[in-house]
Parts: structure tokens; C-alpha cells; sequence
């Protein structure tokens, strides 16, 4: 299993673009695409452990990544407080019976995906840890700055049958200076890249599109990031519940197109402040574009009528 990481993403205004150095010998190994999973919104009709309802964010109940356990499974850190810098950060998935867990089916190429995100949602890191014989996943992290950090891992134990997201808090020591929750705005910058999101973020589901240009022109050669053209994970501020998603379509299909654009369906948990972390492959290179947009308060159903129909 390849270990790739997405060292700090901030690509909002009035914060450096960080290098993404890791990405070029990390990702060689996901230009083909091995899922073969339906093309769109039926999540719920992927196999159980694809990224179905809890990642889409249309399961009933809590929202995914705010439960350190859930459905018997736990997320056990080996530590939750680690020194600025690079860390070997180690954690173990327990079952029902205590045991740390050692069978997964995988999720879009790998048996875990591992997010890191920053509290106040200004970093994010996507990565893929490996996991020994006795269960214990581990994975080279470089965390830079003091802080308050969400840990998700998004598993799909083979017992369980389907997907879930299990979240636990991780704190970097030192002098921890808080920072707002970056400004709203549809456009992220990255390494040359200009990438644009049209579309609402809405409780009852919405289409979000992403278009993605270089130097001022379309990029119409994305390259499968396991098994997909993108991955949009999305956080909102406050609580940082989770959702993750995988494009309309997918490589290799026959109508999918590798780009300008990557169309998403998701339904958010409810209105508030939302910070979207879109992953895409180019050039070899994995890179992150960051947005920050907000979901009022649905509509009712009995309000909806032909003058305000929802349009798709």
C-alpha cells in the first residue's frame, strides 16, 4: 500500500500555497482505476463498502466523523497530543470485541482513508496510512503549527458491511494563535491552477460543480485519483460534521469526461458554515483546492410549488 500525504492545504486567500512535494513519487499507483461502482447519486447503489449514506450525508441520524465509536468500532489513537513537526502518529480501529481490526473492504482503492483537518478548517491533510500485522495503522505526519486538529477515518470493517466515519480530536502543543474560519468565496488558487465551484450546498441534496483551469485554460486530462476525477470532502465549521464524496461518473466509463469539469450530488447535515476540500490528480501531482460556502435553512416540502421548482 502506497502512503501519500497532502501536506498543507491552504489555499485560500491570505495563506501560502503549500508545497506538495509528496504527492509527486506518492501517487505513481492510482492512474488506474480498480472500482466499479454505479455513476451517481445512488450512492446507496455502490456495494456496501463503497462510500454509501454515511459519506453522502444522507443516512439518518448523526452526521459522520463527530463519534470517536459507532455501531461497536472505535477509533483508538495511540496519543492526542504530539510536539509541532513530523510525527510517526499510530492508531488502531477496535471492534465489537475490543480487538483491533485487521479486515476491511476497500473504499476507492485503499482499506482506510485517513483525513486530518484543522479546527478552524485552514489545514487539511489526506492520507493513507499502512497498516501492520497486529492491526495498527501508521502513517508520517508533518503537522507545522500548534493547534486543535480533527483526526476521521473513513473504514468499511468487512463484519459491518458498509461504510462508516469515526472522528477523534488531536492536539499539536505549543502556542496555538486561533484563526477565523477562511472568507467565503467560489474560487481557490493552487499551484497555477484556478478552480471554481457553481452550485448550493442544501440539506435536501443539490449538484455541486467544480471546473478546473490552468494558467486561464481548461484542463481537460484529469487523471484518475483513486478511481475517480476527484474527492470532495466537506466540514463544517463548529463541529466539524463530515461529508464525503465521489464524482458523477467515473474513469474509464465511456461518457465521463476527464474534465474541465467534476460534477458532485451532496446534501449537507444543515445549515452553517462549510470549508469544501477538493482533491485532483494533474501532472502526476495530487493537489487540493479549498472553498468556504454556506446552507441556509431548507425550504418545507409544501412550500415547493411550480413557480420555485428545484432545478438540477
Amino acid at each position: 500500500m502506497t502512503t501519500n500525504a497532502h501536506a498543507g492545504h491552504h489555499t485560500h486567500a491570505g495563506h501560502a500555497d503549500t508545497a506538495h512535494a509528496a504527492h509527486q513519487n506518492n501517487h505513481a499507483d492510482n492512474g488506474i482505476d480498480t472500482a466499479a461502482h454505479a455513476a451517481h447519486q445512488g450512492h446507496g447503489k455502490h456495494a456496501a463498502a463503497d462510500h454509501g449514506d454515511a459519506h453522502a450525508g444522507h443516512a439518518a441520524g448523526a452526521p459522520g466523523g463527530l463519534l470517536v465509536t459507532q455501531d461497536g468500532y472505535t477509533l483508538d489513537l495511540d496519543t492526542t497530543i504530539a510536539a509541532p513537526g513530523a510525527i510517526d502518529f499510530r492508531f488502531r480501529i477496535l471492534g465489537p470485541d475490543g480487538a483491533a481490526v485487521t479486515e476491511f473492504d476497500p473504499i476507492h482503492d485503499r482499506e482506510l482513508h485517513l483525513i486530518v483537518a484543522r479546527r478552524e478548517l485552514t489545514g487539511f491533510w489526506h492520507v493513507h496510512p499502512v497498516r501492520e500485522a497486529d492491526g495498527t495503522w501508521v502513517i508520517r505526519l508533518d503537522l507545522p503549527e500548534a493547534g486543535a486538529y480533527r483526526v476521521f477515518t473513513d473504514i468499511a470493517p468487512r463484519a459491518l458491511g458498509r461504510t462508516i466515519t469515526l472522528g477523534a480530536d488531536l492536539a499539536i502543543a505549543g502556542h496555538y494563535a486561533p484563526q477565523p474560519v477562511p472568507a467565503v468565496g467560489r474560487t481557490a488558487t493552487v499551484d497555477g491552477y484556478e478552480v471554481t465551484v457553481d452550485g448550493e450546498l442544501r440539506a435536501e441534496g443539490d449538484l455541486l460543480t467544480l471546473t478546473v483551469r490552468k494558467d486561464g485554460a481548461p484542463v481537460t486530462d484529469l487523471q484518475p485519483y483513486l478511481a475517480a476525477f476527484g474527492h470532495l470532502v466537506i466540514l463544517r465549521a463548529g463541529d466539524l460534521a463530515y461529508v464525503h464524496v465521489h464524482p458523477n461518473g467515473e474513469p474509464g466509463d465511456g461518457v465521463t469526461p476527464a474534465g474541465p469539469e467534476i460534477t458532485f450530488h451532496t446534501a449537507v447535515p444543515g445549515p452553517g458554515t462549510y470549508r469544501l476540500f477538493l482533491d485532483f490528480r494533474h501532472g502526476e501531482v495530487v493537489r487540493t483546492a479549498a472553498f468556504t460556502l454556506t446552507a441556509g435553512i431548507a425550504a418545507p416540502r409544501h412550500a415547493e410549488h411550480a413557480g420555485h421548482a428545484h432545478h438540477h
